[in-house]
């Protein structure tokens, strides 16, 4: 079973970054793909970034551009760095490892839920 644990959320001023972490340990065979999602309470999950089997990276069109997903296999940490951040980016941020899928992006296949995801990091961004 893999163990994901999220850090690096705070509160910020519109405008302002945030370089989300994870680290990743345990057994994560079957799950190739990894990315972030994010949820705020009492609404769906939406993927933000993720990392395709062929290290390709996807974006969410509400994202583009601003954050930049990233992996350091050596310390098999997974980052996020999230730049121009406005308030709709208030959220809960997780990140996940995920079987790859040749017929569906891994931002798809989170927001299904499957895999395994960390207890999340909260995003503020206060106008």
């Amino acid at each position: 079973q893999a163990l994901l644990a999220e850090s690096g959320g705070g509160s910020v001023h519109t405008g302002g970054s945030l370089r989300l972490s994870c680290t990743i340990s345990g057994d994560t065979s079957g799950s190739d793909c990894m990315g972030w999602f994010r949820q705020v309470p009492g609404e769906e999950r939406e993927g933000v970034a993720g990392i395709e089997a062929d290290g390709s990276t996807d974006y969410a069109d509400s994202v583009l551009g601003r954050f930049t997903i990233s992996q350091d296999n050596a310390k098999k940490t997974l980052y996020l760095q999230m730049n121009s951040l406005k308030p709709e980016d208030t959220a809960i941020y997780y990140c996940a490892v995920v079987p790859c899928r040749p017929t569906d992006s891994v931002l798809t296949i989170m927001e299904e839920e499957f895999g395994v995801w960390g207890q999340g990091t909260q995003v503020t961004v206060s106008s």
